[in-house]
Parts: C-alpha cells; structure tokens; sequence
C-alpha cells in the first residue's frame, strides 16, 4: 500500500507522489493547508533564516496563472505550438491546490548553497505533510520554475521557484515507480 499512513515509518518506506495532473478535488481545506504550510517550515534551517516561502494560489487564480504562464512562454518562443501552450494552460490548472515555493535566500553568512538546501527540505516536507494528511502531491518544475517573467511574478529577481506543489486527491490508485538501487548508492568510508 502507498502512502501508508499507520506509522510515521510505514507513511515514510511508502510515500509516493501523485502526478498532478490525475489529482482531483477535494483538496486540502484552509485549515489543512495552513497546517501543511506550518510542518514544511519545520525543516533544517541553518541560521534560522527561513530562506524560503509559500504562496498559495487560490483556484479563482489558476487563469491568472496560466495566462501569465503562456504570456512568458510566448515572449522566449514566438512560434509556440498550439499544444505547447494547451500544456502550459494544463499545468496551470491541474490539481485543486497549488502552492509554489520559493527559495528565498537572505544576506548571511550562512552559504547560498545552505539555504538553497533548506528550501529543497521544506518542499519534501510539504509532500511529507500533504501525505500525512490523506492527501497526494506532485512537485514539478519545469519551464515555469526557470522564467524569470513567472518567478517576477511570485517574487524577487533574488528568488528562484523551487516548485509547484500541486495537493489533491489521487483519481486512480497510485503506480510505484522504480526505486534505486541501494547497493550503487550506499557506501562505507574507511580511513
């Protein structure tokens, strides 16, 4: 069973992500969310500069954010196919939730790479929190994570989009996905 919710472990070794464009209503209420939001700024934060954010983008948005989307991608590719920009209007629209994260690093002495790391923790633990709470979400990133038109749009030119994180409800029951290997990945230091 994904996303096995019995035990903090079992929810862990069963976590799966859910493709956001075959998650459904309902999503999380406000209540819910602000709970999401509240566990994902509970991740390591060296310095305690909270070098990320979240901005919620409401459904009566999701228009705004496709046109906004489409607009940027025009403005790079001026020849755009149709279905290029029917995919762009998809994105925009998939999932009943949409939060994106920002990597929001502040002037410290604390490296870029640090903070960069930190809003990368807070965007698995809001996938942790969406699971946790009965919930399925997809982290993308794509073409409109490394825009500068749509990242203006979230934030500063100091800022980059880590991802969208779309939370719904799964459709269909979730498929496994290959895991590694750990016995490529997992190695003993001997001095």
């Amino acid at each position: 069973m994904l996303n096995d919710r019995s035990t903090p472990l079992s929810l862990l070794a069963t976590r799966r992500s859910g493709k956001p464009r075959d998650l459904v209503a309902p999503g999380p209420d406000s209540y819910q969310l602000a709970t999401i939001l509240e566990i994902a700024a509970r991740t390591p934060d060296h310095g305690k500069l909270a070098p990320w954010r979240f901005v919620v983008v409401g459904d009566d948005h999701r228009a705004a954010l496709s046109s906004l989307i489409t607009d940027a991608y025009l403005a790079e590719r001026p020849s755009a196919s149709r279905t290029e920009l029917e995919s762009l209007d998809q994105f925009a629209h998939q999932a009943p939730t949409l939060v994106v994260v920002l990597s929001s690093p502040k002037e410290s002495k604390i490296p870029l790479w640090e903070q960069e790391l930190s809003a990368g923790a807070a965007c698995m633990n809001l996938l942790h929190a969406v699971h946790a709470e009965g919930f399925a979400g997809g982290w993308l990133t794509g073409w409109p994570a490394y825009s500068d038109l749509v990242r203006d749009a979230f934030g500063t030119a100091a800022e980059r989009i880590a991802g969208f994180m779309f939370i719904g409800t799964p459709s269909r029951a979730l498929d496994e996905r290959p895991r590694p290997d750990m016995a490529r990945l997992v190695s003993h230091w001997e001095s």
